[in-house]
């Protein structure tokens, strides 16, 4: 039997392979990538993990069950300690500066995936909040199986594919795979569509911060930002 995170999996297949073949990704891959689009990437990403985190602390809240509580709890504190820990380590080997920061600004992508999931749990239960946030899990997982094997040789590239590669970060996938499955069989027919487009628009966003942060867009067509 097809189990909806199968089925939503299936329907995002087009814009995840787009995102496979970016070349954002290839350019990791490769070792060809501009360190200074990676340097761009890294700070906005920064800037979206730092909401992500709010968002599984989010759903925390609306579990109905301490365990559940528990667990998105720890992947809150899991976004905090172990991928901005990372985002520190690329700090320290792409000489991003304390300027750097005070200057940075969320690109309007990174601002609009941001206010796309704090939507999710505004208005939505557990399941739509898990379902906006699981894309940015699943996707990297997916690149970082695919990656694995390559040698960019260039360290922060090469740092970047062992982490999403790894174990424990499949662990957490599957975890917030599984609930998400078990949260559908209790949903409405129309929670779970509405589960389905909160999936879909993050797929789509996932692949818009490579473009994003390919072309290192910026705000200049908005004036007075």
């Amino acid at each position: 039997m097809t189990t909806f995170s199968q089925k939503i999996r299936e329907k995002a297949d087009p814009i995840w392979q787009d995102s496979f073949r970016h070349p954002f990704i290839r350019g990791i891959a490769e070792g060809t990538l501009p360190i200074e689009k990676f340097k761009y990437y890294v700070l906005q990403d920064a800037y979206y993990l730092s909401h992500f985190a709010r968002i599984q602390a989010a759903g925390a809240s609306k579990a109905e069950d301490f365990y559940t509580v528990s667990r998105m709890a720890a992947h809150s504190q899991g976004s905090y300690e172990a991928e901005m820990g990372l985002h520190e380590q690329f700090a320290d080997l792409l000489n991003i500066t304390d300027t750097d920061r005070k200057q940075f600004r969320p690109s309007p992508t990174a601002y609009a995936y941001t206010s796309h999931l704090y939507r999710a749990a505004w208005n939505g239960r557990l399941g739509h909040i898990i379902a906006a946030l699981l894309p940015c899990y699943w996707l990297y997982y997916e690149i970082g199986e695919r990656l694995q094997g390559e040698t960019p040789g260039e360290p922060v590239y090469q740092k970047w594919i062992n982490t999403y590669g790894g174990e424990w970060f499949q662990e957490l996938v599957n975890e917030q795979i599984e609930r998400l499955d078990h949260l559908a069989v209790k949903a409405s027919e129309e929670e779970q569509e509405e589960m389905e487009e909160n999936f879909l628009i993050s797929s789509n966003y996932e692949y818009s911060f490579w473009e994003m942060a390919y072309h290192r867009e910026d705000w200049s067509r908005a004036k007075g930002v």
